[in-house]
Order: C-alpha cells, then sequence, then structure tokens
C-alpha cells in the first residue's frame, strides 16, 4: 500500500472534543471519522487493525470447539418478547417497526437469536455440550457515550454461547473460556488484563467476570485487595463493614434544624462525624414508579446496581411531591409511614448514637439506636466498596479503587433463556431438562482502543506487531533522487513478494512530515532509505517503540528486515 492512496487525513493539533489520547490519535491518525453520537466510520488502517483481532478471536474460539454463525442485525420483538427481556430491558434498546407495523429490535445482545437458533437441534442429549459463536455489528442506544470507541452505540462484537447438560460441564466449559479469553489479550499485546468478579446485570446468570485493562481513563471501578488478590467490579463487590456499637445509648431526641437538607449540613450542625449518621436516598421504581427508601450511613455510597439486582426492576432518582408523605431533607426510619419499600444497608445494624431525620420539616433525631428505635428493620448490602474498605476475601481493611476498561466478558447464565423461551432436551431417562447457558462476549473496536490507550506515546499509537495495520513502514526520503526512488522501488517489490505487509511513503515531503505521519499510523518497524544512507550503502531500522535502532547493509536487506519482523512479532 502506497500512502499517497490511503484515504484519510492526518493532523497534528488535538480535536478538542477528544477526552482521552485513543480517541484523540485514532482522530489524528486517520483510522476513523465521526459520523453521529457514539458511531463512526472506519479508515482502512482500522479495518486492518480490526481484522487482525478477529482473526485472532476466531483461533482461539475454534480451538475450544467453537463454531461460527452469524445472526440477523434485526430481530423480531417476537424473540425478546419471548424471554421477557422486550419489556425489562430499558432504552438502550433500539424498538422500531418496519413497513408492515410489525415490532422489531436492533440487536444489541443476541441470546435469544442463540436459543431460536438451536432450540430444534438441541432436542437430545446426545448432542450436548457445543458452542456457536459470531462476530457481528450491533447497536445499543448508550446514554452518554464517550472516549472514541470505549463506549459507542454501533460497535462490532464477538459474542459466543455455549449449551450443556450439567452446571459442572458449563463451569468446565467457562474455565477454557477464561484461559482462551487470557491468550486472546496476550495475543492482541495487552497481556496486562485482569479479570474480575462482576455483576451479570441484564444478561442474568450467578457467575460472571469481566476482563479489565487498567488504566486512568477507565469508567469502570475495580476493587483489588493487594493483599490475597481479590478482585471485583464495584458493581459486585461486597461491602462489609465492622459492627460498631457504643456502650451506652442516648435518648432519641428531636432537634430543631432549620434550613438543614444535606447530610453534610447536619453533620456540620450537630458537629458529629458523617459515619455517626443515617442518611436516607429514595428512589422510585420505574414499572410502577412506587417510591423506595434506602437508609446507611451517611458517609457511604448507595450501589444502584445492588439495588435494582435486589428489586429486580429499574429505579430512577424519585421526585419527592409533597402528597408523597416524604419530607425531603428529613426523612428518618423511626415512625415513617406510607406506602413505600423501605430498605436498609448492614452499615446500620447495631449501631446507635446517629443522627437521622425525624419526618418532619426542620426537625432532626439524635441518638437514634436501631436496635431499640427500628426493631423491624431487616438489613442488607446495598453500599458500595470504599479504598481502604474490608476485603470481602481476606477480611483485611486493603481495598484499593482502581480505574478501568472492559474489554471483555464472560457469564454463567444457567436456563434463564433456555427456560424462558422453551428449548428442552430429553435426557438419558427419558426427562425433559433446559440446557444450561454459558455466554461470552469482547468488544472488537474497544479492544483495539485499549491496546492504543495500553501503547502510545504523544506522537501516536505503538501498534503490536500482532494487531499492527502494517509490519513495515518504509520511508523514502528525498523520493525525487533517482537513486532513493530506484532503490526504495525496488526495496518495497521485493519485500511484498516475501510476504511483508508494507506501508510505503514515497510522497515529495519534508522528512518530518512523513516521519509525523509514521508516528501516527504506529506501525512496529520503520526503514528509511535516504541518500546520506545509501551513500553509506546502509538502510536505517528503527521500532515504533524505541527498542531497536540499527543501521543495515543495503544489499540483501529485505532478509534482514524480515528476520527483524519475525522476532518483533514474538515480543
Amino acid at each position: 500500500m502506497k500512502l499517497e492512496k490511503l484515504v484519510g487525513e492526518r493532523f497534528k493539533e488535538r480535536p478538542a472534543d477528544c477526552v482521552v489520547d485513543s480517541h484523540a490519535l485514532m482522530i489524528r491518525g486517520g483510522y476513523m471519522k465521526y459520523v453521529a453520537n457514539g458511531i463512526y466510520s472506519s479508515y482502512l488502517p482500522l479495518r486492518r487493525i480490526t481484522r487482525k483481532i478477529e482473526q485472532i478471536i476466531r483461533e482461539e474460539m475454534d480451538a475450544i470447539d467453537g463454531q461460527e454463525v452469524q445472526f440477523p442485525v434485526v430481530l423480531p420483538a417476537s424473540l425478546w418478547q419471548e424471554s421477557g427481556r422486550y419489556e425489562s430491558v430499558g432504552k438502550e434498546l433500539l424498538r422500531f417497526q418496519d413497513r408492515n407495523g410489525s415490532p422489531m429490535v436492533l440487536g444489541m445482545t443476541h441470546e435469544e437469536a442463540a436459543v431460536h437458533l438451536v432450540r430444534e437441534y438441541g432436542q437430545s442429549y446426545t448432542r450436548y455440550p457445543f458452542m456457536i459463536y459470531q462476530i457481528q455489528t450491533k447497536f445499543r442506544d448508550e446514554a452518554r457515550p464517550r472516549a472514541g470507541l470505549i463506549r459507542v452505540r454501533e460497535f462490532t462484537m464477538k459474542d459466543a454461547y455455549s449449551f450443556h447438560t450439567s452446571q459442572e460441564d458449563l463451569e468446565a466449559y467457562y474455565d477454557r473460556c477464561h484461559k482462551a479469553y487470557e491468550r486472546i489479550f496476550a495475543r492482541a499485546g495487552v497481556p496486562q488484563v485482569i479479570s474480575v468478579a462482576s455483576d451479570s446485570g441484564m444478561m442474568g446468570g450467578s457467575i460472571s467476570h469481566e476482563f479489565m485493562l487498567l488504566t486512568p481513563i477507565g469508567e469502570d471501578s475495580i476493587a483489588i485487595c493487594p493483599e490475597c488478590g481479590y478482585r471485583a467490579n464495584m458493581e459486585a463487590a461486597e461491602n462489609i463493614m465492622p459492627h460498631i456499637r457504643d456502650e451506652v445509648s442516648g435518648p432519641l431526641t428531636l432537634v430543631y434544624t432549620p434550613d438543614i437538607h444535606t447530610i453534610e449540613e447536619i453533620c456540620d450542625f450537630l458537629k458529629s462525624p458523617r459515619e455517626n449518621s443515617c442518611k436516607a436516598v429514595v428512589y422510585q421504581q420505574v414499572p410502577d414508579g412506587k417510591y423506595v427508601v434506602l437508609f446507611l450511613r451517611g458517609d457511604l455510597e448507595v450501589n444502584e446496581t445492588k439495588l435494582t439486582g435486589y428489586l429486580g426492576c429499574e429505579i430512577r432518582p424519585a421526585e419527592i411531591t409533597p402528597e408523597s408523605g416524604l419530607h425531603a431533607g428529613y426523612i428518618g426510619p423511626v415512625d415513617l409511614k406510607g406506602d413505600f419499600t423501605v430498605l436498609y444497608d448492614r452499615s446500620l445494624e447495631g449501631r446507635n448514637n446517629l443522627s437521622c431525620g425525624a419526618n418532619r420539616e426542620e426537625y432532626h433525631y439524635t441518638g437514634l439506636d436501631m436496635k431499640r428505635d427500628v426493631p423491624e428493620a431487616s438489613y442488607h448490602d446495598f453500599a458500595k466498596i470504599r479504598e481502604g474498605g474490608v476485603c470481602p476475601c481476606c477480611k483485611k481493611p486493603a481495598i484499593t479503587i482502581q480505574r478501568g476498561i472492559e474489554v471483555g466478558n464472560i457469564f454463567q447464565l444457567g436456563t434463564k433463556y433456555t427456560r424462558s423461551m422453551n428449548m428442552t432436551y430429553i435426557d438419558p431417562e427419558g426427562n425433559s431438562q433446559y440446557p444450561i447457558m454459558g455466554c461470552y462476549g469482547i468488544g472488537v473496536g474497544r479492544l483495539a482502543a485499549a491496546v492504543c490507550e495500553a501503547s502510545h506515546d504523544e506522537y501516536g499509537p505503538i501498534w503490536p506487531m500482532a494487531i499492527a495495520p502494517w509490519q513495515i513502514h518504509l520511508c523514502a526520503v528525498r523520493a525525487d533522487d533517482a537513486q532513493v526512488r530506484e532503490y526504495a522501488d525496488h526495496l518495497y517489490e521485493e519485500l511484498q513478494r516475501l510476504g511483508a505487509e508494507v506501508i510505503y511513503d514515497d510522497r515529495p515531503v519534508r522528512a518530518g512530515v512523513m516521519f509525523s505521519d509514521a508516528d501516527l499510523l504506529g506501525v512496529p518497524i520503520r526503514v528509511v532509505v535516504s541518500p546520506r544512507n545509501l551513500k553509506d550503502q546502509v538502510l536505517e531500522v528503527t521500532s515504533r517503540d524505541k527498542t531497536l535502532s540499527e543501521k543495515i547493509p543495503a544489499q540483501d536487506a529485505a532478509a534482514r528486515i524480515l528476520q527483524i519482523v519475525s522476532g518483533f512479532g514474538k515480543k
């Protein structure tokens, strides 16, 4: 490929709307172009990268007995109605009608389509286990797409679905897929990706893991224990609270607190630390608008994923109206009356001498004793784990919070979809059973962006050889020089003949422009042909990661260049 023919512009300035480096470098380097919010078109360099990632994925999925299939992008709503997700999934699922008025959806995930494909095939236990996978375009109507390819609305994803006749068989295959994912990320150039326990969310199932690239720009928060190696997404991490109780409980005392509404204000007013307060956070259930009042310790935050999972429905911040019976800023657990779902975080269990709202305008209580004053309370884990929190595994107060980009996920789905969609098989005793499913996803574009995020400098990406758009960037400095032109043209043809992937820059531009473009394309090996080098009968070979810089004889240079490429391919 000649660089002068490469469609797409490269430029020096960082786009003002790019908040992360991978996004900025891919725009600057001519990898993609903005079309709409969370939607991009890809130029050739990015397509070459994603094709190589897809090939790595295919090889690893095939190695664990996967069979590639392809599901439709557009699906009838009836499939999602069978599973119950047509109604339960929110606005992320794009719903529309075709010309005949039939309700349709754009596939954001394909569990329903997978069951539909194999439910007639899988009617006998003799056909299990098996796994099918696809690499397909999907659409998820994200509310806040950001960071280029890291969070988009339209994306390419590998999703795989395995089917089993026992939980033990699923767990064995789940482990095989976990190891395959580790190989995929190592081959793609990000061996530092870690797996963390996660929340299954709308996918369902009981066990799931996310594969995370730790980076400060990540949008997910990961709880990590350096003492024992525990790792979990904050959405799934259990918040363990030590039980603290004062020896003597003070009386429940009504205190006049005019024009005070927030937990910070009341704690300042009472000159009491936030951990000695009980705060109320109010939500409404999306399906019916019913109020949910959650009480927790004043210095903690609500983990809305845990709350949603407990309630079994979506929630939203409450609109507290006068007729609701709630007094915003003064809500407390004592004598709270109304048709509310009232929940208690276990950070309050056994606590005493707390401040709280008194359910009267401009009044709070001090001396709250949960055992004495709210004996009916039942406690559950609804709070976010914190830096320095107690590890759920080793029980040491050693939790650290780090940021990460999710590049893959795996789920043990169980029978959620086979049961709802009535997929059954006959077991050896002649009984009808529901197959047990696993689900395994990798975002292709997001993985490319994550590799760029993990490996770049201020000048551009530093692509690993396995997924680089080309292996060699050949620069003919002063291509107007007849000797340079003749030699560079011949070397380009020879490298291609030997099977190398080469991008060839023979444009009549300054060396600085040529090298700046080369940095933005991030090709691992750069070969420079120039009048000065040819005068000395050498070529200059450098690596984009700056670990190699040498001059090689101009005679028979192609063989040495391919040797260098081969060595970099094993890094």
